[in-house]
């Protein structure tokens, strides 16, 4: 570290601009990877719409049948029209940005566990037998309960800072956890309760130990 030697003071200017590069490229490579995904929603999407006549939106989450249990895989891909999309793109950016300020490797794997777990639990335990359940709203109710999450176990400034942005925009979004038909409100309950377990499983809990400069030798 800088402070231990002093063979690092003369090379100050560069390793700033070294880091200052090394965070524009993790900015743009988190983008890159939020872009992506969001543009394969839009992609298969218009696919759907425009050449298959709305024939991949059967390919959702229908619970408890062993047609419906790959959907868990291709659910948060899919949604019933371009209004359902919109509606999930701008919380899907923003709460994905906001986790990705803990690293893109958390993020990914924060997801993954979103989507198997939260869809799991909609294949499982979902009220309704013949419904199909489809859009990325379960993901993004995950993303929002891995910041809130993150926030109580990590308690870090930066990840509490985080959590109460993600609270303030989008505090509303509680009430999508109320059954509404035509809505998978199961979705957004098993996604949430999918972030927590992420947060669980991937958040390290702040210690007094952890506060303490390291030893110099």
């Amino acid at each position: 570290m800088a402070h231990v030697g002093d063979d690092l003071t003369t090379s100050t200017d560069g390793a700033e601009r070294s880091g200052k590069r090394s965070f524009a490229e993790m900015l743009a490579y988190s983008a890159k990877i939020v872009g992506a995904l969001l543009a394969t929603m839009w992609f298969i999407e218009a696919l759907d719409t425009f050449v298959l006549d709305d024939r991949l939106q059967r390919n959702g989450i229908q619970p408890r049948t062993s047609e419906g249990l790959d959907g868990i895989a291709w659910s948060p891909f899919l949604h019933s029209g371009f209004p359902h999309l919109i509606s999930n793109s701008i919380p899907f950016v923003v709460l994905s940005a906001l986790t990705l300020t803990g690293g893109v490797s958390r993020y990914l794997k924060a997801s993954a566990i979103i989507i198997l777990v939260g869809g799991f639990g909609v294949w499982a335990l979902a009220i309704g037998s013949n419904e199909n359940h489809i859009g990325a709203s379960g993901w993004v109710f995950g993303l929002l309960g891995f910041l809130l999450a993150a926030a109580v176990i990590e308690k870090k400034p930066v990840t509490i800072a985080v959590g109460l942005v993600a609270l303030i925009f989008y505090w509303s979004m509680i009430f999508g956890f109320v059954p509404k038909d035509g809505i998978s409100w199961e979705g957004h309950l098993f996604g949430f309760i999918g972030g927590i377990v992420a947060a669980k499983a991937l958040v390290k809990k702040l210690t007094l130990a952890s506060l303490q400069p390291p030893e110099i030798s």
